[in-house]
Formats: structure tokens, C-alpha cells, sequence
């Protein structure tokens, strides 16, 4: 989290607990890539929490190191993960298709900033209260459009309302993050983007449910013998 260690420790392992929950309730093998969100969002605010821990203890090249595998999760993995999770269970035809699109989109936006993050400077810096990453390439309009579209905008097509409902919150949660501290834009959003993939769990659990409810349904009634 951008506010110090015990809290990203806190929160990345609250999240590891609901990403293993998640994984536990998945019912399908199209289930399981969106499922394993949580538990990625965990791990990813474990890792900065090892961060806040190397500006204390003195460990540059612990935080370096470290600051390239949190910022390979901001930067590169979430515009390619998310509509590819989405996609993979998505049962509407058409709608599986859009996706794809924005699987395109997101794999674009992904390896644009891998190449920089591999070709950059990269830095972690404690500004205020916050860890803030500088990489100048992600504040790049065009970067930033192309990274919202794979993730938030392609949770809109989606046929599952909890997707949409996560897609549509950290959107918002970016604009607020964007208004207020755009300088710790990056570990701001992310903290907040984690924070709501208990969206993913209800997802997970209530489509379990649905379910087994469908099958249970669909089984042959049994006669009481008289």
C-alpha cells in the first residue's frame, strides 16, 4: 500500500487469503485465470511492502530489484491479464470476440512499457506518504488511454455484473487517484484496484452457487416410495 510497510503486509496478505478463497470456489477451468486475481494483487502489494522495508534498512539493490517486479505487475501484467481472464470465461460468443479486441489493446500498452521498463530508468522514491515510482512513460496520454481501455473498459463487455462492477469502480478509483496524487498515481491506484477485487471473490462465489443451483435443477426428480 502507498502508505507503509505494515500496511501493504496487511493488505497483501488479506488479499492472498481471498485469491486462495477464490481459487477454492472456482468451479470451472474458464473460471480459474480471473479467480487467480486477487491472489496476484497480493502478492503485488507484498512485494512493495519489501520495498518500504529497503528504504528503512538501507537495501538498494533489494529495492531495486523489487521495484521492477511490482512495476512488471502495474505496468505490463494487468492490461494483458485482466481481458484475457475476462475473455477466458466469457460465454457469450460476440462478446468474447470484443474482447479479444481488447486483449489486442492490452497487449500493446503491456509490452510498450515492458520495452521502457527494460530500456528506462526505473525508481522507487518515498514522496509524503507514498512510494512513488518514476517511470514518465505510463503518464503518457495515449498509454494511459490504451492501458484504461484492456482494463476497465473491456470488464463493460463482459456478460457478468460483478465484472462490470470491478471494471467500473477502478476506473473511478483511477480518476480519483489521477485528481489527487498523480505523482504516487501508480501505488495509489493499485492499492485501491486490489482493494476491490473482493469483487472478484463475490464473482466467483455467487457463480459457483448459480450454478450448482442450475445443475441441481436439471437433475432427474426422484419419486417418494409410498
Amino acid at each position: 500500500m502507498c502508505f507503509s510497510a505494515t500496511a501493504s503486509f496487511i493488505s497483501g496478505t488479506a488479499l492472498s487469503a481471498i485469491g486462495v478463497a477464490s481459487i477454492a470456489r472456482a468451479k470451472t477451468k474458464s473460471d480459474l485465470p480471473y479467480a487467480i486475481i486477487p491472489l496476484l494483487f497480493g502478492i503485488q502489494q507484498l512485494t512493495e511492502g519489501v520495498i518500504w522495508l529497503t528504504f528503512q534498512q538501507d537495501a538498494p539493490v533489494l529495492k531495486q530489484v523489487m521495484t521492477y517486479v511490482y512495476s512488471v505487475f502495474s505496468h505490463t501484467l494487468w492490461p494483458i491479464y485482466v481481458p484475457f481472464a475476462i475473455a477466458v470465461m466469457e460465454p457469450v460468443r460476440w462478446r468474447k470476440k470484443a474482447l479479444h479486441v481488447f486483449l489486442a489493446i492490452g497487449l500493446v500498452a503491456g509490452l510498450y512499457q515492458l520495452y521502457f521498463l527494460i530500456i528506462g530508468p526505473l525508481e522507487a522514491q518515498v514522496i509524503g506518504k507514498h512510494i512513488v515510482y518514476v517511470s514518465p512513460h505510463f503518464l503518457a496520454v495515449p498509454m494511459i488511454l490504451f492501458y484504461l481501455t484492456a482494463t476497465c473498459v473491456s470488464s463493460f463487455f463482459s456478460s457478468h455484473v460483478f465484472v462490470r462492477m470491478f471494471g467500473g469502480l477502478v476506473l473511478l478509483a483511477f480518476v480519483a487517484a489521477y485528481l489527487v496524487q498523480l505523482l504516487a498515481l501508480v501505488s495509489i491506484w493499485c492499492f485501491f484496484a486490489a482493494a476491490l477485487s473482493v469483487l472478484i471473490y463475490l464473482h466467483i462465489r455467487y457463480t459457483s452457487v448459480g450454478a450448482m443451483v442450475s445443475a441441481l435443477k436439471g437433475m432427474p426428480h426422484t419419486r417418494t416410495a409410498r
